[in-house]
């Protein structure tokens, strides 16, 4: 049993696949909040709008990283979101600062049903990539 650079890479994979778990669940809380007017929108957006970037910061990371470790399966499953980020940011409302999310218009009932179910797939997606990263790294231990 050898400790290679991939299975170093999927033990980062899961703590990184934790922390953005926290984020879906602490975005879906946020916009549950919003939606039973807990809070206004002007304070939920301040919340929301810094975790957006290191979101997408943290999945290109660890997605970078199996690539260079050759994990091209891994690869392929993370890109898919990796595009919908990227094309999700360059269609945001312009906004003074960065973050996708705009108080004025967060209210209306399709931005927050949208904001919801993106918010219930990525928490999705995240789990199933959690336990997909520790198979991952049990086969890459016991094989090599």
């Amino acid at each position: 049993m050898a400790f290679t650079f991939a299975a170093a890479i999927y033990i980062l994979a899961l703590i990184l696949t934790a922390v953005l778990i926290f984020f879906a669940i602490f975005h879906i809380i946020a916009f549950d909040e919003l939606k039973t007017d807990y809070k206004n929108p002007i304070d939920q957006c301040n919340s929301l709008n810094p975790l957006v970037l290191p979101e997408y910061f943290i999945h290109i990371l660890f997605t970078v990283l199996f690539l260079f470790a050759r994990e091209f399966s891994t690869v392929i499953i993370n890109v898919p979101l990796i595009a919908y980020h990227i094309k999700r940011y360059n269609s945001r409302p312009v906004m003074s600062q960065p973050g996708l999310y705009d108080p004025t218009t967060i209210m209306n009932h399709d931005q927050l049903t949208r904001a919801m179910r993106e918010g219930w797939i990525k928490l999705a997606f995240y789990l199933i990539s959690f336990f997909y990263y520790l198979y991952s790294m049990i086969y890459v231990l016991v094989s090599s």
